[in-house]
């Protein structure tokens, strides 16, 4: 039970972290900068060690490109850190400002959540993310990193840990699980732990969903569409697709399935599943998309699919694709099946693209750009430690004030509820700073 010893140790040092200064927190960010640069090596030692015990067992291409950590993913971390290191302070932020009487006055701050537990599975950059993320929004968080990545999070770990200590932050403002079995003592720590952040596969995410009372942020699948509308500018429409698909297929921002008007398709869906062939994708459909390709040239044979296998999140170089009669039964379509992370419209026509924008029901909705623009980093949060699909505390992609909560602070003059009650007083509400 040492890692319930170890959250609760954290909650009591969480309001000193809260409380410390953007210049100590600033610091820490350029502490893990130095630090990634300074061990480079030692990083990319451990790694190719993870990566090659990975491919011994037979893990999966997608899962082994998400594990390896190589000078390209060091740099993302790097620019990230610089992101991150340039936003304001996300904490103390005077949200509200409300006189309630001449001699009592409201305020809204912001303030850090709390004690965070986040669960990854084989991105050992999402350590550097998520450590960075935590630290900036003056979160206290214990980290738990797939089994893949065993050596790569340690390394990475113990730089990110120095890096807190050096800049004067509390030791056990960070801590690593290591093992399986704390997974499951960490989901029992409800009394210390205040959030649950996520990420990983479907069935992973959903058993932390189901064997826990800590609230839990996050996604349990990334099901995204792209629908091409009849009014699409045809090579607009081909590129978006292409990178929506197959830009990075594993990730949760990844297009999963394809719909497109019926006045279209004839003409361009053959030369979409083309350029999708191109880069190593196939199709699977509906009996009409079927039999509307079955003479398209260089491209695999499509797959028949059922109407209830739409809700299925490839991670791989494979797409679900619909002919649909017009937006309204595109928009259908994805608000029932869709996992409501990122749906996108490719459209010259404006109208059609504000009534998709405000009808789709998803955390991120598009119009003419790609699904993998759904990212904290992209979106200028410096990262992110997740999506979050769910309409509570944050929605997309869960950067610095995802990560914030709030407080009221109340300031009198002796005022007390007696003399508001008996008509002695009276309320006289005036904003100084309107809520937002």
């Amino acid at each position: 039970m040492e890692i319930v010893k170890t959250v609760h140790a954290m909650r009591g040092v969480a309001p000193a972290l809260a409380a410390s200064s953007l210049e100590a927190r600033n610091q820490a960010l350029d502490n893990i900068a130095e630090g990634l640069k300074n061990h480079a090596q030692a990083i990319f030692s451990a790694n190719r060690a993870d990566c090659s015990n990975a491919q011994a067992v037979g893990i999966a291409p997608t899962i082994l490109h998400r594990l390896k950590y190589d000078e390209k993913r060091l740099q993302e971390s790097l620019d990230q850190l610089e992101e991150l290191k340039g936003l304001e302070d996300p904490i103390g932020r005077l949200e509200m400002e409300r006189k309630l009487d001449n001699d009592l006055v409201l305020r809204r701050v912001s303030c850090p959540i709390g004690v965070l537990g986040v669960i990854f599975e084989a991105r050992p950059d999402a350590l550097i993310q998520i450590g960075s993320l935590c630290l900036k929004s003056g979160n206290v968080a214990i980290l738990k990193g797939g089994s893949e990545a065993k050596r790569t999070n340690e390394a990475l770990f113990e730089i990110v840990h120095d890096a807190y200590v050096s800049a004067g932050l509390p030791e056990l403002s960070l801590s690593l699980a290591q093992t399986h079995a704390e997974i499951d003592e960490l989901l029992a720590c409800d009394k210390d732990v205040d959030l649950l952040i996520p990420r990983g596969s479907n069935a992973f995410v959903r058993y932390i969903m189901d064997h826990t009372k800590i609230p839990v942020m996050g996604h349990a699948e990334g099901v995204c569409h792209i629908y091409v509308h009849k009014d699409a500018d045809p090579k607009r429409a081909i590129s978006i697709v292409v990178d929506s698909k197959t830009q990075y297929p594993a990730v949760c921002n990844a297009a999963e399935t394809l719909l497109i008007d019926r006045a279209v398709a004839p003409e361009l869906l053959p030369k979409i599943a083309q350029a999708l062939a191109q880069r190593g994708a196939r199709l699977r459909g509906t009996q009409e998309v079927v039999h509307l390709l079955k003479r398209t040239p260089d491209i695999p044979a499509v797959e028949l699919m059922g109407d209830n296998e739409f809700h299925t999140e490839y991670g791989d170089l494979v797409m679900s694709c619909k002919i649909v009669e017009n937006i309204e039964e595109a928009v259908q379509h994805i608000n029932r099946w869709s996992s409501h992370h990122t749906d996108a419209i490719v459209t010259e026509d404006e109208c059609a693209a504000q009534f998709f924008m405000r009808f789709v029901d998803s955390a991120d909705v598009y119009h003419n750009c790609s699904t993998r623009f759904a990212d904290g980093f992209r979106y200028g949060f410096g990262a992110e430690v997740g999506i979050a699909t769910g309409k509570l505390q944050a929605r997309g992609p869960v950067g610095l004030e995802g990560l914030e909560s709030y407080k009221y602070l109340l300031e009198g003059n002796g005022n007390i509820v007696a003399s508001y009650a008996s008509g002695k007083r009276h309320f006289h509400f005036k904003d100084i700073k309107p809520l937002y």
